[in-house]
């Protein structure tokens, strides 16, 4: 009993030995099938797309007929990322020829028909797909899934109406956010209403002024991505606004109307209660040359904020041909923390020697030794912070 016992042991563990071979190969096997399979997949999609693009002419012009590829599901996945990738490059002069391909072919229908499919991938799929198309029938099913209860799919559809890029897509977005009713990221949103809005402005701001106040601010946002050469005085009620954050947004905005309008109201923001409108009023006030912005300019190195200081002074600097009338004014005001912020800014850029000198020169030394004493007391205070 013994020997048998021995022997059927053996036997069992030879057994399962090949069993765990025969696994093995099976996998391995499997492997290599599927790496020729995706190998001959790719090979056969490299060439359809060589071959389309090389006919493509040819493809649009219906020489070539749908039917010669719109059964194949690969020819027409090949077909379709061709033309919409054209679609998405293409200007007001190539758009109508590539938009009546895509509705002759049957492409647009059938994205159509994906985008109100009960599964969730294929259906997140055509909505991206369709707002690709830049087509006007794509808005109504985008606008049908901005009420859905999957925020992936709100999101798609915000993306898709973001990528049609027009006035008549932003709407259905900014009547919701409005209202409250719509729950996407805000980055997304505000990505799509800038792609929707840039050519009219007014469209954003109307909806700015009905909105909430959680959504004002991303709307207030968007507004500088826009064309606001149009808008005049309604930008300038912005800078008015209870809201901090909008005031802010308007301040960078401001800067693309002429500074007849854009400097006093600038100015005015330059000594908002809030620091960071005081910031960006005075990085504004920075991009526009001119006698008027330079006072305000200097008016913010005496601010109790230490970034609007150091960007009152790094403005104020780039304007080298006035530096000399600068510095004088700038130790007229009596403000040391202002002075230093501009000696330290002509630190940086290795021009404080020169401009010393020259002062020294063409002044006195009185008004030269102020400079100095502002260097040493900014010398002290940068080795008592080490």
């Amino acid at each position: 009993m013994g020997i048998v016992s021995k022997l059927s042991s053996e036997w069992t563990f030879v057994l399962i030995a090949m069993l765990y071979g025969l696994a093995a190969l099976a996998i391995v096997g499997f492997i290599y099938a599927r790496r020729k399979r995706r190998a001959r997949f790719f090979g056969r999609r490299d060439s359809l797309s060589f071959f389309a693009q090389v006919n493509w002419p040819l493809i649009l012009s219906g020489d070539i007929p749908p039917s010669r590829w719109r059964n194949d599901p690969i020819e027409r996945e090949v077909v379709e990322t061709i033309l919409l990738d054209k679609i998405a490059v293409a200007d007001l002069t190539e758009l109508p020829p590539l938009l009546t391909f895509l509705r002759s072919s049957g492409l647009l229908d059938s994205r159509l028909l994906h985008a109100r499919s009960t599964k969730k991938w294929e259906k997140k799929t055509a909505l991206i797909a369709l707002g690709q198309t830049r087509a006007k029938e794509a808005i109504m099913p985008l606008v049908e899934a901005l009420d859905s209860d999957d925020p992936e799919l709100r999101a798609a559809a915000v993306r898709g109406l973001g990528a049609i890029g027009t006035s008549e897509a932003a709407i259905p977005v900014l009547e919701r956010l409005a209202t409250g009713e719509l729950n996407v990221p805000a980055a997304t949103a505000s990505t799509a209403l800038a792609s929707c809005c840039k050519n009219s402005p007014r469209t954003l701001l109307r909806y700015l002024q009905l909105s909430e106040s959680k959504n004002r601010e991303l709307l207030a946002r968007v507004l500088p991505e826009t064309d606001l050469d149009s808008l005049g005085e309604e930008l300038v009620s912005l800078a008015c606004d209870r809201n901090p954050e909008i005031r802010a947004c308007a301040a960078r905005g401001l800067t693309k109307l002429n500074p007849l309008i854009a400097v006093p109201s600038l100015t005015t923001l330059s000594i908002d209660d809030i620091w960071y409108v005081r910031l960006r009023a005075v990085i504004a006030l920075g991009t526009i040359e001119g006698a008027e912005s330079t006072d305000a300019l200097l008016q913010a190195l005496c601010d109790s904020n230490r970034l609007v200081r150091q960007r009152a002074a790094a403005a104020l600097v780039r304007r080298s041909q006035d530096i000399q009338h600068i510095l004088r004014q700038a130790i007229s005001l009596n403000d040391p923390y202002g002075l230093q912020a501009l000696i330290s800014e002509l630190e940086r850029q290795g021009t404080s020697e020169v401009t010393l000198r020259d002062l020294v020169l063409k002044e006195n030394a009185t008004l030269g030794q102020s400079i100095t004493n502002a260097r040493e007391e900014l010398r002290l205070a940068v080795a008592g912070a080490r």
